[in-house]
């Protein structure tokens, strides 16, 4: 049966760091206060006329090398971001074009969980026989869309981009095994950006209202997350009677380390077996889950045949996870 695997990954930060000391220069904060609520000390930041596409594609040459395939050997290019170079077109067309590649290329919303909603679609294109090798990018440049004196978002988010190969293999010793996609339109209120779209036109206004900011409340979207996550990862072991214990590392979206902390718990898997980097990137949504496994596959902590149970959840409320054995 055609199968679909990872050959390759690859990430992208910008050179800028911002810390949480640099922050508390600026607004009402401190790094005592970030790093006890969210686990973050520090964040990247890209360069004054750096496009989101310029690091969808950085960290895109990176996992082509992995895989050994060229961008003219893609079938599909699939780029999870809400914060593409601009609100049309998709910013894979951005990327398809500094590539170099001649397939098609479209965007998912789908907030911090687009890079899991890529993965899902492109293992169907590859079990169908539509595809043979897909490029799927999570890359956000979020730090233009915050609001820089709202102390409760700011410094929660980074800018990074990370990107993952799948392929058609004939093995059936390794692959993605199952993913799960999940959306409860009710709680879109809970986290957004407001304006910019048919409710609110771009106006005067809106700009002054700063509702083209990301807006969120913070308590609600801890519950669902601890919630909607444990239950995503359960769902996929059950499918193929495994238990969180056969599980070697959990690829976790780096939202805020209360989080995944409370998630691990529930699923009483010991936190040295999840992959973490929230401290030095912060919450890079549909980037994290890719960055978090590249850093994971380059350091050789993850090696062939290891069992990966990736998770994210953002705005929606999207989550959704995958199930692997890379």
């Amino acid at each position: 049966m055609r199968g679909a695997r990872i050959t390759g990954t690859g990430a992208y930060a910008p050179a800028r760091v911002v810390t949480n000391d640099e922050l508390a220069a600026r607004i009402d904060t401190s790094d005592e206060w970030i790093v006890s609520r969210t686990g973050i000390k520090a964040r990247h930041i890209a360069a004054e006329g750096e496009q989101t596409s310029d690091l969808a594609a950085n960290a895109s040459k990176r996992a082509l090398e992995m895989a050994q395939i060229s961008a003219k050997d893609l079938d599909l290019i699939i780029v999870g971001t809400i914060s593409g170079d601009m609100p049309m077109p998709a910013c894979a067309a951005f990327l398809q074009h500094k590539l170099g590649a001649s397939c098609a290329a479209f965007d998912v919303s789908a907030a911090c969980a687009g890079s899991i909603f890529g993965l899902s679609i492109a293992e169907k294109f590859i079990r169908s026989g539509a595809a043979k090798h897909v490029l799927i990018v999570g890359v956000e440049l979020l730090s233009r869309l915050l609001d820089w004196e709202d102390r409760n978002t700011c410094v929660l988010f980074g800018d990074a981009a990370g990107a993952m190969i799948l392929s058609a293999t004939d093995d059936p010793t390794y692959g993605i095994l199952s993913t799960r996609i999940h959306t409860d339109g009710s709680l879109t209120g809970i986290l957004n950006i407001p304006g910019g779209g048919s409710i609110h036109p771009s106006s005067h206004a809106v700009v002054d209202g700063r509702l083209d900011k990301v807006k969120m409340n913070g308590r609600e979207v801890y519950k669902i997350a601890v919630r909607s996550l444990a239950e995503v990862v359960l769902e996929l072991l059950a499918e193929h009677k495994l238990t969180a214990a056969d599980v070697n590392h959990i690829v976790p979206h780096q939202a805020n380390i209360r989080i995944v902390d409370a998630v691990l718990e529930r699923l009483s898997i010991p936190k040295e077996r999840a992959i973490l980097n929230i401290d030095r990137y912060g919450n890079t949504s549909s980037a994290s889950v890719p960055v978090t496994l590249d850093e994971g596959v380059r350091s050789g902590r993850i090696k062939r045949g290891d069992l990966l149970a990736m998770m994210a959840i953002g705005a929606g409320m999207s989550w959704g996870g995958a199930l692997l054995r890379f």
